[in-house]
């Protein structure tokens, strides 16, 4: 591996860091900058994908606004793990991992990332961020179908 495919690893490393760190810390303000100007984030649910860092902190503090009238979590723990970094390029890398969130409730929900990133200025930042979750637990306070939810 050269020099620069490590650079470009780290780089990554670092933004799935900031990424959950802000998503944790629910500023997300922060969260979007981790996205290129016009980057997406797309539930694969079906929803509508949230284009270009000011829709995705919108659509994200609505989603959060949304949630219900159910108890608030007093906090939120993303853990990312199963990191693989499947195709670097120069000017592209490609990145999958698995995620499991704790909340009040212990187990909240689990699911996947499905990445492309870019380098900008030194860091690599989403140009596509795929979600998918793949379970909520019953007592789930952050399933937007669930009477639990906020």
């Amino acid at each position: 591996m050269e020099s620069w495919e490590l650079t470009l690893h780290e780089s990554v490393r670092q933004t799935l860091a900031d990424y959950t760190a802000a998503t944790d810390a629910f500023d997300l303000a922060l969260l979007a900058s981790c996205f290129i100007a016009d980057g997406t984030l797309e539930y694969t649910s079906g929803a509508k994908p949230l284009v270009g860092r000011v829709q995705i902190e919108a659509g994200l503090r609505a989603q959060l606004s949304g949630l219900g009238s159910g108890p608030t979590p007093t906090y939120v723990r993303h853990h990312v793990s199963s990191v693989r970094i499947s195709q670097v390029e120069l000017d592209r890398v490609e990145s999958s991992s698995y995620f499991i969130v704790f909340t009040d409730v212990g187990c909240d929900h689990w699911g996947r990332y499905r990445d492309v990133l870019v380098p900008v200025d030194g860091k690599c930042l989403f140009a596509s961020r795929k979600i998918k979750v793949d379970g909520f637990s019953d007592k789930s306070l952050m399933n937007p179908e669930s009477s639990n939810a906020r």
